[in-house]
């Protein structure tokens, strides 16, 4: 009969001195302590599995006590009982977990994002990257992608909510999204916590860019014309030529002379520069025509007297090699007193209201001056047959509309039926 080995007390492995060869103190079991001759102490487990004696490792003492010794061994009776053998199934738990801590979110996001890379603008992916830098890899960019859960994604957004930024909160949600799903997708990931959080984030204030209303015009240009004095004379034409073209913020901001042919009034912005055309997965490519009214041209008259000498409309002030910044329109309008009322984007959501509602043009004919595509019946052809002179008309009876409220002499009509 085998001799049973007496359990350890707490006191004989913080005592144990070493000797001048390696011995053990048995707990029994299979599990003992092992006593190095430099009195090192680790924890040992001997057992058996099939007709191979094998040995595990339990971690050094005191960093792993006796009780957790004990745990341990437990856990790999269970093991053994159910026919697994336990160094195996260690050596497969830290594989698993070298190969979770290899997958941490911030390198799978960095793969997902050098694989998505091509199809976006550089200056997109740029924006993406940065935001991925500041909001999210802090949190949670060492943590196994394989690990995170909903509440942790939500965590994170929260944090983004907390600054007022609701918008940039949904968005870094999307964006999550997207790395776990190409997670998935590569076997790093089984399941997208995103989409549970329905619900949990605030909605964002306004899904649109912010605009005045029609009935919001007279006070606006009136608000315009009393702060002419307080913008520099580029910055004042830049304004009414939003008013008048709603153009998006950087078509016109990025225009160069070039661009421009004054004395045949002409405008025509190349594909490149346009949004769809800037889009690296089946780009548009469709120039647009900018029908600008008589007050327009007389406004980039005006300008080309200014800046004509530069590259650009409306050139940097630090760098005339450069256009301005984006934020220049913003700028104007909150001196105004219109910040949060009013974006560059909000002239176009003007435009449409006030051409559609006053003036009685069909939706469509807005919708190409504004250059949205739909579909491939809005081709370059189509367009010059059917839109290009009807959309001249509107423009110039637009501006007039401008100026009719401007004096506060305000004419409704349905102008729309009358150009052919």
């Amino acid at each position: 009969m085998p001799k049973l080995a007496v359990p350890l007390t707490d006191i004989q492995p913080r005592t144990a001195k070493p000797k001048d060869k390696p011995y053990k103190l048995s707990d029994g079991g299979g599990l003992y302590l092992l006593i190095n001759t430099d009195g090192a102490k680790y924890w040992r487990m001997d057992y058996r599995y099939g007709d191979v004696r094998r040995t595990l490792a339990f971690g050094k003492y005191p960093e792993v006590t006796l009780a957790q010794a004990r745990d341990k061994r437990l856990a790999a009776r269970k093991l053994l009982d159910q026919g697994i053998d336990p160094s195996q199934d260690k050596k497969e738990r830290q594989r698993e977990q070298t190969e979770a801590n290899a997958n941490t979110f911030e390198k799978v996001a960095r793969d997902w994002h050098a694989n998505k890379r091509a199809s976006w603008q550089e200056r997109t992916a740029e924006n993406i990257l940065h935001r991925l830098e500041i909001d999210i890899f802090p949190l949670i960019g060492n943590r196994p992608i394989a690990e995170i859960k909903a509440p942790v994604i939500l965590d994170v957004l929260r944090k983004i909510e907390k600054r007022g930024a609701l918008d940039m909160a949904k968005r870094q949600g999307q964006v999550c999204s997207q790395i776990f799903r190409y997670a998935i997708a590569e076997g790093r990931a089984e399941y997208d916590p995103v989409p549970a959080l329905r619900g949990a984030l605030k909605p964002s204030d306004n899904g649109h860019h912010a605009a005045i209303t029609p009935d919001d015009l007279p006070e606006f240009i009136r608000a315009l014309e009393k702060n002419e004095g307080r913008m520099f004379v580029p910055t004042r034409i830049l304004m009414r030529l939003m008013m008048l073209t709603f153009v998006r913020t950087s078509e016109l901001i990025e225009t160069p002379w070039s661009e421009i042919d004054l004395e045949n009034e002409v405008w025509v912005i190349d594909w490149h520069r346009m949004k769809m055309g800037k889009r690296k997965v089946k780009p548009r490519k469709v120039n647009h025509h900018v029908f600008l009214p008589s007050q327009g041209w007389a406004l980039l008259r005006e300008l080309h007297a200014i800046t004509g000498g530069n590259q650009y409309l409306f050139p940097n002030q630090r760098d005339h090699e450069k256009p301005a910044s984006n934020g220049a329109i913003l700028a104007a309008l909150k001196r105004m007193g219109y910040g949060g009322k009013m974006t560059g984007h909000g002239f176009r959501s003007l435009a449409m209201g006030v051409i559609k509602e006053r003036l009685g043009y069909r939706h469509e004919v807005v919708d190409r001056q504004l250059s949205h595509a739909s579909g491939d019946a809005y081709g370059e052809a189509y367009d010059r047959a059917l839109f290009l002179d009807e959309r001249r008309v509107m423009m110039q009876q637009y501006a007039d509309y401008l100026d009719t409220v401007a004096s506060g002499k305000v004419i409704a009509g349905k102008f729309g039926r009358k150009a052919a």
